[in-house]
């Protein structure tokens, strides 16, 4: 999959208008990696609507926009002390999407749909739809990547291996699809594993440059 195809054509003007609300606390980037999360595990549950999803992933988070920046990490970790700024960034986000939505009304997207599983997507545990249960998990499943992994270790200025720990014991569990489970759980061990580089090998990972070459051209251009 190359960078352009990531984002559907049908989505690129909501991630534009998006934009602008995801500049805090690495939304911008969480909201890339968990919509290609999202559209990895809607190839896996058909039954789940990528109509209803998508859109909903782009969107759910632009309400933290409105939450100020020095509350934020209050609000999530693995002892947060203003959970109610969780609810407030999900009407805020609700109020944003709907915005956003009614402008670009894309084809065949139900608005009512995404905006409700949008709103409550990290306030409810349970899945209310199928729908929901892949927002759900590709939200949170953004987190068990290296990605996820490295971005919340710098927030709170721990080492990877402690939100390894917290994914195991909190995160993990919550996943709410087999499919998004299995991420989860490939992913901690993958992470896991890396982190165990040291202790076998006597030294961390070392990834090789290489020259490019003929050979390696002919690799690229024929994917």
């Amino acid at each position: 999959m190359n960078p352009d195809d990531i984002i559907l054509p049908r989505d690129l003007p909501l991630w534009h208008d998006a934009r602008p609300y995801l500049d805090v606390r690495n939304n911008d980037e969480h909201t890339i990696v968990a919509y290609g999360l999202a559209r990895s595990l809607l190839a896996q549950i058909p039954e789940a609507d990528e109509r209803i999803v998508l859109p909903a992933i782009l969107l759910h988070d632009v309400g933290w926009k409105r939450i100020p920046e020095d509350l934020l990490l209050l609000a999530i970790g693995r002892y947060p002390s203003r959970k109610d700024l969780v609810h407030e960034h999900e009407r805020h986000s609700v109020e944003i999407a709907r915005t956003i939505l009614e402008t670009h009304r894309p084809d065949g997207v139900d608005i009512d749909a995404v905006l409700a599983i949008i709103d409550g997507h990290d306030t409810t545990r349970e899945a209310r739809s199928i729908h929901d249960a892949v927002l759900k998990d590709a939200d949170k499943g953004w987190r068990t990547t290296p990605h996820g992994m490295r971005t919340i270790a710098g927030w709170y200025d721990v080492p990877v291996s402690e939100v390894l720990l917290m994914l195991r014991e909190r995160s993990n569990p919550m996943m709410l699809t087999a499919p998004g489970r299995a991420l989860a759980e490939a992913n901690t061990a993958a992470v896991a594993a890396e982190q165990a580089i040291l202790h076998y090998l006597g030294h961390g990972p070392e990834f090789p440059t290489f020259t490019a070459t003929e050979g390696a051209g002919q690799w690229l251009t024929s994917r």
